[in-house]
């Protein structure tokens, strides 16, 4: 049918992209009456749904539009509970049944290792949560330029959704991330500006430690907390105060430079300290205000426990920490060998997992600020051969330099634990030559709602 706002076309979809949209074609003649394929990306979508989608320019070869109707639906679709879900972009899946989510991240990890030659039944159903709402530990709000609060639209990046709520946030989060909301239009306070890179506010970061409660509130600014903002600072700082007593780090970051980045070039302590305490598996760990940490502590566990348990880590054996950050899998790990390395690029993660060692009362470890390749040359040389190593890379994966420097070191055990099944694949892959077996694949959702999954994998040396 054609409108005067385009083509409307009932459609199949045949599968979801990387992004978890649906992905489906139709046919349609061009102006010489020949046969034109149009692809369609149609979020909030599922495998064999047919709908009727519009297409404003139905001559392009490809098109993204929501579908008008759902004329077939999946059996696992449900109503998404967020008011803001047609158009918010943090979360994609909320229109599908949480056991289907979780059926779709195994057969994705499957897909994944099946395609560099490895059996696919090594890989063990998704681990989920039991309540997979309310589990980010750290959200991240941008302002628009009139100054509202929110998250990025699906698909488009340059628009901002205020919101009044956020169900994977805890509810403290929720209701700090609002106060500030309001005290900015109680200032008529600006949001910046990306195409003119004018304005004052640019992000809110809320971090809270699930075990000890604590906030972190940060606002990013293109200006000091001074001069003409003062009394508005103030008044920030005594809502703070009286409203929210967990809040025990309020932050003001400057940030000038272009790049939409939550970067600061000065720090201003507003109230409270410069970091918050939190826990994981019974260790202490500061965070600042750009240390990487799980967002979803109770699947951090898991996964904590997880390579724990294929690791098999013994006191008289020495062990290496790839991409260690602050410590995550570093101090549970210490307790349990002999000595530990960990090798981290970001020199303030490597201050950090310092830090949180001897706050921990962990003295066996042993922690370098170097590129993984390098560190481990250097490891081998002044610390000896390791008995197991974990690693636990970006999503871009260790890549294949990294990974034969693995294989020559040749560890007994390895364990890897990924957040992208695809670069993890391709990195394991990397192994065989140097005689690895990969044992088994457990993935687990730390992003219930999202396309992401992550999975933690053994490999030995036979």
């Amino acid at each position: 049918m054609t409108t005067t706002k385009g083509e409307t076309f009932v459609a199949e979809v045949r599968q979801l992209d990387k992004k978890g949209s649906g992905q489906a074609a139709v046919w349609r003649e061009n102006e010489l009456g020949n046969p034109k394929k149009l692809k369609l990306t149609i979020p909030q979508t599922l495998p064999g749904e047919k709908v009727s989608v519009t297409v404003e320019k139905p001559e392009k070869r490809r098109w993204r539009a929501l579908p008008d109707e759902i004329l077939e639906t999946h059996p696992d679709r449900v109503t998404p509970p967020c008011p803001h879900f047609e158009r918010c972009g943090g979360c994609v899946w909320q229109h599908w049944d949480y056991q289907g989510q979780l059926q779709h991240k195994t057969e994705y990890v499957k897909k994944a290792i099946e395609s560099q030659g490895y059996d696919p039944s090594l890989v063990l159903d998704t681990i989920g949560m039991d309540e997979p709402w309310q589990y980010r530990n750290k959200m991240e709000f941008t302002f628009s330029s009139k100054g509202e609060l929110g998250l990025h639209e699906q698909g488009n990046f340059r628009k901002i959704i205020p919101l009044e709520t956020c169900l994977i946030a805890s509810e403290e989060m929720v209701e700090a991330a609002m106060e500030v909301s309001n005290w900015v239009k109680d200032h008529q306070l600006s949001g910046y500006n990306k195409d003119l890179h004018e304005g004052l506010l640019r992000h809110l970061m809320v971090r809270q430690s699930f075990a000890t409660g604590e906030i972190m509130l940060g606002l990013f600014a293109t200006e000091a907390p001074e001069g003409d903002l003062k009394d508005a600072v103030e008044d920030l700082i005594a809502r703070v105060e009286n409203k929210l007593p967990k809040v025990k780090s309020l932050l003001w970051l400057e940030n000038t430079d272009w790049a939409d980045r939550t970067q600061s070039e000065k720090t201003h302590v507003l109230a409270g300290r410069d970091f918050i305490y939190d826990e994981m598996n019974g260790y202490r760990f500061r965070l600042w205000f750009d240390t990487f940490f799980q967002t979803n502590p109770t699947q951090a566990q898991k996964l904590v426990d997880l390579a724990i348990e294929m690791g098999q880590p013994k006191k008289t054996e020495k062990m290496f920490d790839l991409f260690c950050g602050v410590g995550t899998f570093s101090l549970p790990f210490a307790n349990r060998v002999g000595k530990l390395a960990g090798i981290e690029l970001v020199e303030s993660s490597i201050e950090s997992a310092k830090r949180n060692a001897k706050d921990n009362g962990i003295s066996n470890t042993t922690f370098l600020a170097k590129d993984a390749r390098k560190g481990i040359d250097q490891m081998l040389e002044s610390f000896g051969h390791p008995e197991l190593l974990l690693l636990d890379p970006p999503r871009s994966g260790a890549g294949g330099k990294v990974m034969r420097r693995i294989g020559r070191a040749k560890p007994e055990r390895i364990v890897y634990v990924s957040c992208n099944p695809e670069t993890f694949a391709s990195d394991i892959k990397e192994l065989e030559p140097f005689g690895y077996t990969l044992k088994q694949v457990q993935p687990v959702d730390l992003f219930p709602h999202t396309v992401h999954v992550e999975c933690v994998a053994e490999l030995v040396l036979e």
